[in-house]
Order: structure tokens, then C-alpha cells, then sequence
């Protein structure tokens, strides 16, 4: 599934909010090694590199248009190619940052805890990740990929996205190894203008990607018809023109 820098960035300013609220819960440090793990386009990795000045901030990627898009917008800053399976440094970190980046993969029962093995003593692991899938939109997606002629396509499309678990499994997950844990939600409520169609072009950049990548032009044109007609009931056009979206998202600070 490739990742469009592009399309990420149509709405920064929405999606770059859940960071700065993230690493504002980071407790203060003086940390000198700081990574930005899934860091896109390089708009979290700004964040994490104004928040923590004096340290030194890298950021991993396993998107070549995404790490392109990142040392463009940073280019004091190091950016590497890579996916967090195989991501195993021999240096420890004050602050490693996984925004948006970890419901896109399995086994967060193993791959937490290893994150946070990856900590200095007195570090900590900022997470933020969509817990949206129950909202209309990712429901609406589930629909349209299972009543139309491409259902045998995209019959694997709705589990690209990790096990959704609660806060209080995070939690006991992680109290273990961690002196601290920190979890809470928030929804938050992103004012869209140009109505259905910018809901659309929300997802196209993100939940949409694993249905619309096994589908020829033709028949992705045709889903994201039947997925705009569906959204309009969900996501009404206000009198200014603009949408309402909810957006639930979980944060987890934990700190060694």
C-alpha cells in the first residue's frame, strides 16, 4: 500500500493538532535523542523538534514519497527509510514519537512493550492513534467494499488496520513497564469546508488507502462514488458550506 505525501497534506493543519496536544503531555526533559517513528510528511517531526530544541530528532519511514516530502521540509534533520518491524537501534532514546503510525500494525502486545525497552531511563513513549473504526465513515467503507462487484478485491482490506483494543487494555499493558502511564481520548471535532467531497478527500489520505490500492482507476472511481453517497447522510453540509467531522483519537504517554 503506497502513501501519498500529497494527499496527507491536504489538511496538515487537522492532522498536525493531535501531536501538539501529544508531546504537550510529555513530561519535560532534557533529551538529547529524540525519534519520530511512522513521521510521514515531517509534520510531527517539526513538532517533536520544536518541543525538544536541544535534542538530536531523526525521523523513520517506511513511505519513499513520505521520507522525500520530510528531508524537503527538514532538511536539517535526518530522515530514514525503514518500517518498525525491523527496527531494532543500538542507541537508547529520551523521547521516541509514534503518531498515527501504529494502528497500521499487528501484535501491539510485543511491539509496545519493545518500544519502550528502546527508552533511556526516565524516556517516554508518546502514541496517538485514530479510534475511529466504529465511526460512519469507516463503517460506510466496510459496506461499500462488501456489496460491490469488487467485494472479492478488497475482501482483506478492512483488517489492514490493527485489533482495536480500549484504554484500559493499553494501560495494563503497559503499567508494567513503565513508572508512569497516561491514556486518554478525545474527539475532536475538524471543520472541513467544501462539505462530502472534503470527507472524502480526508480518508483518500489515510482509512480509504487499503481499499481504493487493489482496485483498478475505473472500479476506484466507482467506490468513492458510492462511498460520497452514503457519507452525505452522516456528515450533513452545514449552511456555511463546511462538515463536521468527529474524529476519536487515543493518546498514551508512558514514562520510564
Amino acid at each position: 500500500m503506497s502513501w501519498s505525501a500529497k494527499q496527507y497534506v491536504n489538511f496538515e493543519t487537522e492532522r498536525t493538532r493531535p501531536v501538539r496536544d501529544l508531546l504537550a503531555a510529555v513530561p519535560a526533559t532534557d533529551a538529547r535523542h529524540a525519534i519520530d517513528l511512522g513521521c510521514g510528511p515531517g509534520n510531527s517531526t517539526e513538532v517533536l523538534a520544536a518541543r525538544f530544541p536541544a535534542a538530536q530528532v531523526t525521523g523513520l519511514d517506511s513511505s519513499p514519497d513520505m521520507v522525500a516530502a520530510a528531508r524537503q521540509r527538514l532538511p536539517a534533520l535526518r530522515f530514514a527509510l525503514g518500517g518498525l518491524e525491523a527496527w531494532d537501534p543500538p542507541e537508547r532514546y529520551d523521547v521516541i514519537l509514534a503518531n498515527a503510525v501504529l494502528q497500521w500494525l499487528p501484535n501491539h502486545e510485543a511491539l509496545m512493550p519493545r518500544l519502550i525497552a528502546r527508552l533511556a531511563p526516565g524516556g517516554s513513549l508518546a502514541v496517538q492513534m485514530p479510534d475511529n473504526l466504529e465511526e460512519p465513515a469507516h463503517r460506510l467503507m466496510r459496506q461499500v467494499a462488501a456489496s460491490g462487484p469488487w467485494a472479492a478485491k478488497l475482501a482483506g482490506a478492512a483488517g489492514a488496520r490493527a485489533s482495536r483494543h480500549d484504554a484500559s487494555w493499553y494501560y495494563r499493558l503497559l503499567r508494567p513497564h513503565a513508572a508512569r502511564v497516561d491514556v486518554w481520548l478525545t474527539t475532536y471535532h475538524h471543520v472541513l469546508t467544501g462539505g462530502t467531497d472534503a470527507v472524502v478527500e480526508w480518508f483518500k489520505g489515510s482509512g480509504l488507502r487499503p481499499f481504493l490500492a487493489p482496485l483498478d482507476p475505473a472500479e476506484a472511481s466507482a467506490f468513492l462514488a458510492d462511498y460520497r453517497d452514503g457519507l452525505a447522510d452522516a456528515y450533513p453540509t452545514l449552511p456555511d458550506g463546511s462538515v463536521l467531522l468527529p474524529f476519536p483519537r487515543l493518546f498514551i504517554v508512558a514514562t520510564g
